[in-house]
């Protein structure tokens, strides 16, 4: 299937593309930063037509509870207001990027882009019906913010040259994208859009 973006009612949302996610980070998303050059073909493509672009990012506090030191799985990353915490430098996005705080609060997990955030109210008043996902990590927030766009109704589609997993288990990146898929997402690459 080919994809023309429809300015009026298309998003592409850029999930946490942040240094600590990346090489030399404090949590890398094994070969992470690869998602940088073909999200950056994606930001062109959706600001050429005109579209919607959201950038979602963890902005946790110092105490957050998926940190180690209070039981959770993680070591400490993307603590507000920290290096780690900022967008990858090489990515390109554009003075009207949308940005999105998540897993702000200390006590609650939160891996979907829409988890205690405005993002669905967002998406509404801006007209958007369909929404393109990309960025880190498929297995854990790619997931998680997928298949809540699922829940609440929109069309969603998968990037899935602009993706990467951290694979905890062998293959739980593989088993994230066909849940996905199974649960009515659907998968594009590059090669997928028509130009604008």
């Amino acid at each position: 299937m080919k994809y023309r973006i429809n300015k009026v009612e298309d998003a592409l949302i850029i999930v946490d593309v942040q240094k600590d996610f990346c090489s030399g980070g404090a949590l890398p998303v094994p070969e992470g930063e690869k998602v940088v050059p073909v999200l950056n073909r994606y930001i062109e493509k959706f600001s050429k037509a005109g579209a919607l672009i959201v950038a979602t990012r963890d902005w946790h506090p110092p105490n957050h509870i998926s940190f180690k030191s209070r039981g959770g799985a993680w070591p400490p990353h993307c603590i507000q207001g920290t290096p780690g915490a900022e967008f990858h430098p090489d990515l390109n996005l554009p003075a009207k990027v949308k940005i999105i705080s998540k897993a702000s609060s200390p006590d609650k997990e939160a891996y979907s882009g829409f988890d205690g955030t405005d993002l669905e109210e967002k998406l509404r008043n801006a007209g958007i019906r369909r929404v393109f996902i990309g960025g880190l990590a498929t297995d854990y927030c790619v997931k998680s913010t997928v298949l809540d766009a699922l829940k609440l109704g929109f069309e969603t589609i998968l990037l899935l040259d602009a993706i990467r997993g951290v694979d905890v288990k062998p293959g739980d990146s593989e088993k994230a994208i066909n849940e996905m898929l199974r649960k009515g997402a659907k998968g594009a690459s590059l090669s997928d859009f028509e130009d604008c």
